[in-house]
């Protein structure tokens, strides 16, 4: 299929816009399921992608987002336009009226094992200590993450939250 994937997210106050990725499942992933985060051992899952999603590879072709002004380097990053919990708990602490990013204060610190609760929370004190300082702490806490591949669970929060009560 083709190198790129668009997909529709939502940026500041709803307005919806198309992400760009590198292509990282099959063609149609979500013809069938629809817009849903992705699994462990995941067969829409490329070979490929196996190796580039879990150090967020396929999240380069933002960069032409953020020439363009849609995206910025740091902030909370873009909801799929139906991920509805996430939207409206970020409408709590304000992280949907600021330009979305390529990483944030959430990502940096838990990356996709946090709830949405906390993810949001962490949201809104990225827009409460907006500042290019907090930018740049946010920028390379995000490359040892990625580096590390740590906090990488695919599937996100439900994932997380099935593993814990299989455990138990």
């Amino acid at each position: 299929g083709p190198v790129f994937f668009r997909q529709k997210r939502l940026t500041r106050n709803g307005r919806e816009f198309d992400i760009l990725k590198f292509r990282s499942m099959v063609v149609d992933a979500e013809k069938y399921a629809g817009a849903v985060l992705a699994t462990d051992n995941d067969p829409r899952i490329t070979r490929v992608g196996r190796i580039i999603r879990p150090f967020r590879l396929d999240e380069l072709p933002q960069l032409f987002k953020i020439l363009k002004g849609d995206m910025s380097v740091i902030g909370p990053r873009p909801a799929l336009w139906n991920q509805y919990d996430l939207i409206e708990e970020r409408d709590r602490y304000g992280a949907n009226d600021v330009r979305p990013g390529l990483s944030g204060w959430a990502q940096i610190n838990g990356r996709d094992e946090l709830e949405i609760p906390v993810k949001a929370k962490l949201d809104g004190e990225y827009v409460e200590n907006l500042s290019f300082s907090f930018d740049c702490k946010c920028f390379f806490g995000t490359i040892g993450k990625v580096l590390k591949s740590d906090g990488v669970v695919e599937g996100g929060t439900n994932a997380l939250t099935e593993r814990k009560e299989e455990a138990e």
